[in-house]
């Protein structure tokens, strides 16, 4: 066998990628599971979105290639999007790029800015990409621990040996955990790029969904000299399989990014880009529908976690619950294999997103009421062994 790069050696296969598979069998043997761990939305796409992609197939050009940093008309809808929901005004031409996804960002990031050994800061907890995407370009990964309220520990942070740091991922309307932004946040990390010169990428999908004013690092003054922001339809819009998100700063860092991605793939679907334009026209009244969707689905998974003994802080936004187990669970992993195999229940194990996760689970909000209802129903007598597990056909089944 021809030896593997050394690249991958320290890189695992992603976790949803590897548990799904299990799910999938399950369901195949004829179990009934419900899936409360990953955020994919199940709600469909406004209406016009979905005409917009359909007649965007009859134009003369719709299947040539497309222009490598997307339709001029597609990033000017962009701006006026960040104009009108955060007040930020940028150059369509010269200030944004389209993606196949803000998750294809974070590597074209890492690309464009990180040698071998630079070194980066990750937040703990954390999405895992953020991780995984430093350790295929060699970097280094130095983890900044989120405190009890998860918010940035400055006066940590500042302690902290930050020679040869040259990127920090920052994700605020947080995953997992839900913390919202806030201004006075975003300031203090546009201060401490400023002060370090370290260049801040804020991972910001999750900015329109339960929260009562979106915000973006890029409304902070003197943002665009150290900050970039990464931005997706796919949560906001519920457009998760589009692959369509962008990158936004100042033009120096886009053009950086763009040698990178010009070499990766030939340009977004024309009827994508189409779609996504309708969908960032869309009125007010459809972001407050959603929202009023998610408070009902929101409510319910609090009873869920409440079910699973579970402690929650209900002031959380975005499209998870992350909810802290019971003092009786020695292991959250099989905490969660147990619920799986003897209720038909997926949840998250919140290890995966960093040690300061190891307490806790987390549950999507991507099921309509009237199964969350059913889920709970399953969890009507749930008791967790607080002695050795002894499950019988659930061993059998692993």
């Amino acid at each position: 066998m021809i030896e593997k790069a050394h690249r991958i050696h320290h890189t695992q296969e992603y976790y949803f990628s590897k548990k799904l598979k299990e799910v999938a069998l399950l369901k195949a043997a004829g179990r009934e599971i419900y899936n409360l761990g990953i955020g994919s939305p199940d709600l469909l796409p406004d209406v016009s979105v979905l005409n917009a992609i359909q007649n965007a197939m009859t134009d003369a050009h719709a299947h040539q290639y497309q222009s490598y940093n997307g339709l001029p008309q597609f990033r000017t809808a962009i701006t006026q999007f960040y104009q009108r929901h955060y007040g930020v005004s940028l150059d369509p031409a010269t200030q944004v790029l389209p993606l196949m996804g803000s998750k294809e960002g974070l590597l074209h990031i890492a690309l464009a800015f990180l040698d071998v050994g630079s070194k980066v800061l990750i937040p703990n907890p954390g999405y895992p990409t953020y991780d995984a995407v430093v350790k295929l370009v060699g970097g280094q990964t130095v983890y900044y621990e989120l405190n009890d309220l998860w918010e940035i520990d400055f006066d940590a942070l500042n302690a902290m040996d930050l020679s040869g740091v040259k990127l920090m991922f920052v994700n605020y309307p947080n995953m997992p955990t839900g913390k919202a932004a806030s201004k006075a946040l975003f300031e203090k990390l546009i201060a401490f790029g400023k002060s370090h010169q370290i260049l801040i990428v804020n991972d910001n999908p999750y900015s329109f969904i339960l929260q009562e004013q979106p915000l973006s690092i890029l409304e902070i003054d003197g943002a665009l000299e150290v900050a970039l922001e990464l931005n997706s339809l796919s949560k906001t819009f519920h457009m998760s399989g589009w692959r369509v998100g962008m990158v936004l700063g100042h033009s120096a860092y886009i053009d950086a990014i763009l040698k990178v991605k010009s070499n990766m793939d030939s340009g977004m679907f024309y009827g994508i880009q189409m779609g996504a334009i309708a969908a960032l026209n869309l009125p007010d009244s459809w972001f407050e529908e959603q929202q009023l969707i998610y408070r009902q689905r929101q409510a319910l998974v609090y009873e869920i976690a409440e079910k699973l003994n579970c402690k929650i802080n209900k002031e959380n936004s975005g499209l998870f619950v992350w909810a802290q187990v019971s003092d009786a669970v020695d292991d959250v992993s099989k905490f969660i294999d147990y619920i799986l195999y003897n209720y038909g229940v997926f949840c998250t194990p919140g290890c995966i997103f960093g040690s300061r996760g190891n307490r806790y689970i987390r549950l999507s909000l991507c099921m309509d009421c009237a199964d969350l209802r059913l889920v709970l129903n399953k969890l009507t007598d749930f008791v967790y062994p607080t002695i050795e597990i002894d499950t019988g056909t659930y061993t059998d089944l692993h």
